[in-house]
């Protein structure tokens, strides 16, 4: 048998052979026997790994990573349909508040056995105040998930227990009918009790983790690359195809375009969209798009002046012209946004609130803008000079000199700077809410309204970036949440991002497309809104085809 890449990463010269073994994937090879290539796919991620902890990590292109590593109580297909993962099968109370789930017998990569303990243990570590998972307001559906993170209830107090080794117990707050496709998210999946105790923080790091998943993190240097091995110890590992996956970290989309032009890289998470038509010639094949859950918003410092001032924040949201940046400097497919939660989003069957000027001519809008400032205070003898920090990623630097003009288009007296920062390091700054306007965008984690209109709860934590608080807005999402009916539930949801969208803590800017580059060679790989796509499903046809004669030759030797 090959030897294992973990013990050859640990010896030296480990970097160059790493990029080595990763950049010969492209020619294939099913790496089942000595002597054999080993099938490797290249996967490139936007952004600086900071975590693989579930509890701790709140970025999509950490969950990459992270979601071809651990599988959770469910898990996805290519088209994001929710399957069985850890669990079999499970039952649900007639109130809806009680959910048992039925566990396969699986194991860790180190051969002890997954049980129902492993998720107790984890639901309780995301809601361990210690922890302080910028995702645990994710689960306070959960009951006394809230208290818990606050550290008015012991653990113990949470709304979960272990039946027995193989059947889980989970009692909710309230009804949650979108609970199945919640329990995909990274921040349910299990942990391994054992190693976590034994590592602390250091658990996630290659000589020590375990995992339950396809792949099992074997290389990791930060700002380079990470690579994963196959685990033979997942439930599934002969359906698995690729014998490693090796993940890099590039944020400048023309190094992109050189690893892809170079043979280098199979899958990259995001291209120029500004050169949507030019890619698509370059690279026959590659370009993916499709409609998407997810928004891209600005936030407002609520918590600090001038931002604390509604008629500010207004000011500046009438100002940027959503249309000339979508239909000049975007990729194509964008839309403008004049509401928070994506148009296709489930569970939404209403007339859906915009902000109220969306039918209002350009000139209206830069009018009213500078009325509001004025009313605010604001003049040639009192300027509004203030600071946005925007993503270093995908088309947002290009969006954000716009938005510079059209915010100093508003009166000579409104001067706006902007500063492209690192997309990790803006990210930071947003949960610390160290800010006046910034750059963000959301991807929904599960396909329901809570899950962006929950952002701007007072009692979300670090992913309520400007520490928007609005007692009437938290008391429309606590009815919500108690409301079994559907229909009712929507309405009340349509009320509550109404209430929102007029005090201006955000103003969303469009809604986007899912962008991928993916060598269509590759198999497996279908396009879905939330821009799910683990690595176990992808394959070659030669893999393929290899795997196939392999089978057949076996077969007539048995005969």
């Amino acid at each position: 048998m090959m030897k294992s890449l973990k013990s050859v990463l640990l010896s030296a010269g480990a970097a160059g052979l790493v990029f080595t073994l990763a950049a010969c994937g492209g020619s294939g090879g099913n790496g089942s026997g000595d002597g054999e290539e080993a099938a490797v796919l290249r996967r490139g991620i936007s952004a600086k790994v900071d975590t693989l902890d579930p509890h701790r990590s709140s970025a999509k292109w950490e969950n990459i990573v992270i979601s071809d590593m651990i599988v959770g109580l469910m898990t996805i297909t290519p088209e994001r349909e929710v399957i069985p993962g850890v669990a079999t099968s499970w039952e649900t109370s007639e109130d809806g508040l009680t959910w048992t789930f039925n566990l396969r017998e699986s194991q860790w990569s180190d051969g002890e056995p997954v049980t129902a303990d492993d998720f107790v243990y984890a639901f309780r570590r995301i809601q361990n105040p210690e922890i302080a998972s910028q995702y645990s307001s994710l689960l306070y559906v959960v009951k006394n998930a809230a208290q818990v993170n606050s550290g008015e209830l012991p653990p113990e107090e949470l709304g979960v227990r272990a039946i027995d080794d193989y059947t889980f117990e989970i009692t909710l707050e309230e009804p949650a009918p979108y609970l199945l496709g919640l329990l995909t998210h990274y921040t349910t999946y299990p942990v391994p009790e054992h190693i976590v105790e034994q590592y602390g923080e250091a658990w996630i790091q290659p000589e020590n983790i375990e995992v339950n998943g396809p792949y099992k993190l074997a290389y990791w240097r930060t700002g380079d690359q990470l690579v994963s091995e196959k685990n033979p110890f997942f439930y599934e590992a002969d359906e698995v195809c690729f014998d490693r996956v090796a993940y890099f970290e590039i944020e400048d989309a023309a190094a992109v375009e050189r690893r892809v032009e170079a043979g280098e890289l199979d899958i990259n998470n995001g291209f120029d969209g500004g050169r949507t038509e030019e890619l698509e010639a370059k690279f026959p094949g590659w370009v993916r798009t499709a409609p998407s859950l997810i928004t891209t918003y600005w936030s407002f410092n609520s918590s600090q002046e001038p931002f604390d001032d509604v008629r500010v924040r207004k000011a500046l949201s009438l100002a940027l012209d959503r249309e000339f940046i979508v239909d000049r400097v975007l990729t194509p497919g964008y839309i403008p946004a004049y509401s928070f939660v994506p148009p296709t989003m489930s569970n939404y069957n209403v007339d859906r609130p915009e902000l109220g000027f969306a039918d209002m001519t350009r000139e209206e809008r830069l009018a009213e803008a500078r009325a509001l400032l004025e009313e605010a205070g604001y003049g040639p003898n009192n300027k509004l000079s203030f600071e946005f920090i925007h993503r270093s990623t995908d088309d947002n630097p290009k969006a954000a000199p716009v938005a510079q003009a059209n915010w100093n288009e508003i009166a000579p007296w409104v001067n706006a700077e902007i500063l492209r920062q690192d997309t990790k390091v803006l990210y930071a700054r947003l949960r610390q809410s160290d800010f006046e306007v910034a750059d963000g965008a959301w991807v929904a984690d599960f396909d329901d309204p809570i899950n962006f209109l929950y952002l701007l709860d007072s009692e979300t934590g670090q992913q309520n970036y400007g520490r928007y608080s609005n007692p009437e807005y938290d008391a429309l999402l606590a009815e919500a949440s108690r409301t079994r009916d559907l229909q009712a539930r929507a309405e009340i949801f349509a009320e509550a991002e109404a209430l929102m969208l007029e005090d201006y803590p955000i103003t969303p800017m469009w809604i986007q497309v899912t962008k991928n580059l993916v060598d269509p060679e590759l198999t497996g790989w279908a396009e879905n809104a939330q821009d799910d796509h683990l690595s176990r499903w992808l394959c070659r046809a030669d893999i393929e085809s290899g795997a196939d004669a392999e089978a057949a030759s076996t077969d007539s030797a048995e005969e």
